[in-house]
């Protein structure tokens, strides 16, 4: 949990930017993602950047403890009962880590949206507890709260699960291949290994930038779908395959479906980097090892 709010608290403008930019925000839809976040700033003040982060932190804490759990017990469960191990099943692990996590947190991420793509002036919601309600009564009660979900665990499957088996590979690999250069004995156990913090900072970011790549359009059509009632559009949007093809044709490939991307890497490299360090610091101060 720790590791989740680390990691998010250290990327949350370049979230709300990204937020703002994917759905094509009226306000700022013209500008690109630098341009934007020096325009948020003075449009809304430093705050604005933080926007919907207070809904984050509630969504995130139990959603990287349940992540990071479930990918533990996941991996054991694999290598037991289905006799699956070596690096595959880190693959399978943490990709029904990451479906277990979303179902579990979705509506929280559902009212972060809503939250973070709202304007200074143009409020719809007054708060977290708001939002919940007015979804709640307006968009046909708690099938509202899961609008999107479809894409989401498709485009989390492969997310979690390359991020968790990259991150593990590359561990595995350079503690076995250069143990003195890149690890070092574990603070609670000194007959573990573990990586140096900033071998963990960088396999972490690589972990990140990979994962990111290969289900960034899913992430796109889950905000649309997400945001649903508060874009004009929203008719066109109702399936995960009609918002694909939605956005496709009317943005294109880079566009459309990869809008923000860049921005995704800036965000998404050092909050993984962040994550499983502090993931793995945590579990050090915990005695885990």
């Amino acid at each position: 949990g720790i590791a989740g709010c680390c990691a998010k608290t250290t990327t949350a403008p370049l979230d709300r930017v990204k937020i703002l930019l994917q759905a094509h925000n009226h306000h700022y839809k013209h500008l690109g993602v630098f341009s934007t976040l020096c325009a948020v700033p003075k449009k809304e003040g430093y705050l604005g950047l933080y926007k919907g982060n207070g809904a984050m932190m509630i969504r995130i804490f139990p959603y990287g403890a349940i992540q990071f759990m479930a990918f533990d017990q996941y991996k054991k469960v694999i290598k037991k009962q289905l006799g699956i191990s070596g690096h595959v099943h880190r693959l399978m692990a943490g990709s029904m880590a990451g479906i277990t996590a979303v179902i579990c947190t979705y509506p929280l991420d559902m009212v972060r949206v809503r939250l973070a793509f709202q304007v200074k002036g143009e409020h719809k919601y007054m708060g977290i507890i708001h939002a919940f309600k007015m979804i709640y009564t307006k968009e046909g009660g708690f099938s509202g709260f899961y609008r999107g979900l479809m894409p989401t665990v498709v485009g989390m499957a492969p997310y979690a699960g390359f991020s968790f088996f990259t991150f593990g590979t590359l561990k595995s690999i350079g503690l076995a291949q250069a143990p003195n250069l890149l690890g070092r004995p574990s603070l609670d156990n000194p007959d573990v290994l573990v990586l140096k913090t900033h071998v963990n900072l960088l396999c972490g970011g690589i972990a990140g930038a990979i994962a990111q790549t290969i289900s960034y359009p899913l992430d796109v059509t889950r905000r649309r779908m997400q945001l649903g009632a508060v874009l004009p559009d929203s008719e066109k949007c109702l399936t995960m395959v009609q918002t694909l093809k939605y956005v496709y044709q009317q943005h294109g490939v880079r566009r459309g479906l990869y809008r923000g991307l860049s921005l995704n890497y800036i965000r998404c490299i050092p909050s993984q980097a962040v994550a499983f360090t502090t993931y793995e610091l945590m579990k050090q101060f915990l005695h885990l090892n």
